[in-house]
C-alpha cells in the first residue's frame, strides 16, 4: 500500500466567538491528491473552519498543519470587475512581484486548460456564470498549484452549468494532482465529488465525525458494478442524513 502524504491537518481544534464554543475537538486530515468535502448544515461553522485553515483566523486552539501555500476560492468568484480577464487570472503572478506582461504571459498559457481561450480580453460582466466560476479556479489554482480550498463554489449556479463544472474539476484534479478540501451543504454533490466525506454535527458547538469514504479505488480504470455502486450511495445518503441531524 502507497503510503499517503499529508498535505493538511487539523488536531484538536476548538473556536470560541466570545465566551460561546463554536467548534469543538476539529480532527482532520487531506491526503496529496485528494478531494475532500466538509458538509454540514447553514450555520455550523463550514466557513469558520475554513478560516483557521488557512491562517485568516489564528485566534482558535489545536494544531494546523500545512503542506503548501493555500489557494481560498470563496463562495463568490471575486473577479475583479474593471480588470479583463486575463489581468484577473495573472494576479498571483503579479503579487508575486512579476512585471504585468510577464504576468499575463505565464497566465495565458493556462486558459486553454481551463476552457478560457479565447476570453482572454474580456471583462467579467462579458462571461457566463460557468467561465467565471473557471476562471476563479484558475485564479486560485496560480496562486497554489498544490493545495485549494473551495468555499460552495458551484452556488448559484444552474443544474447543467454545474453538471459540467463537475466533471471539469473531477478530470483536472487528476490531470494537474491538485489536492482539494471542499464545503458544501448538498449531499449530491459531496457524494459525486469527493474521495471522502467529513460531515459537521449540528451546534454550536459543531465537530466534525469521522470520515466516510465514497471512492475506494481512486482514479482507477475499472467501474463498479452498478446495482452495487446504487446501493452503496443510497447508504451513505441515509448515515450523511443522520449525521447531519445528530447532536455529539
Amino acid at each position: 500500500m502507497t503510503a499517503r502524504t499529508i498535505v493538511l491537518s487539523c488536531e484538536n481544534m476548538q473556536k470560541y466567538y466570545g465566551q460561546q464554543l463554536i467548534l469543538y475537538d476539529i480532527n482532520l486530515e487531506l491526503s496529496q491528491g485528494e478531494l475532500v468535502s466538509i458538509l454540514g448544515q447553514s450555520g455550523t461553522g463550514k466557513t469558520t473552519l475554513f478560516n483557521v485553515l488557512t491562517g485568516m483566523d489564528q485566534d482558535a486552539s489545536g494544531t494546523v498543519f500545512r503542506g503548501s501555500r493555500i489557494g481560498y476560492m470563496l463562495q463568490k468568484d471575486m473577479l475583479l470587475p474593471w480588470k479583463r480577464l486575463i489581468d484577473n487570472v495573472a494576479l498571483p503572478f503579479v503579487l508575486a512581484g512579476e512585471s504585468k506582461k510577464t504576468a499575463r504571459g505565464k497566465a495565458e498559457s493556462y486558459l486553454s486548460v481551463f476552457g478560457l481561450q479565447g476570453l482572454a480580453y474580456r471583462y467579467p460582466s462579458q462571461l457566463s456564470g460557468g467561465q467565471r466560476r473557471r476562471a476563479a479556479f484558475l485564479r486560485t489554482y496560480l496562486y497554489s498549484r498544490n493545495l485549494m480550498l473551495l468555499d460552495e463554489p458551484f452556488t448559484g449556479l444552474d443544474a447543467i452549468t454545474r453538471g459540467q463544472l463537475y466533471e471539469w474539476l473531477l478530470e483536472h484534479k487528476e490531470k494537474l494532482g491538485i489536492s482539494i478540501l471542499l464545503i458544501t451543504h448538498d449531499i449530491e454533490e459531496a457524494i459525486a465529488l469527493s474521495d471522502r466525506i467529513y460531515v459537521l454535527s449540528q451546534g454550536p458547538p459543531s465537530t466534525l465525525w469521522p470520515p466516510l469514504q465514497v471512492k475506494t479505488n481512486s482514479g482507477a480504470d475499472e467501474k463498479p458494478d452498478p446495482a452495487k455502486w446504487r446501493e452503496q450511495t443510497e447508504n451513505l445518503r441515509e448515515e450523511i442524513r443522520r449525521r447531519i441531524f445528530t447532536v455529539i
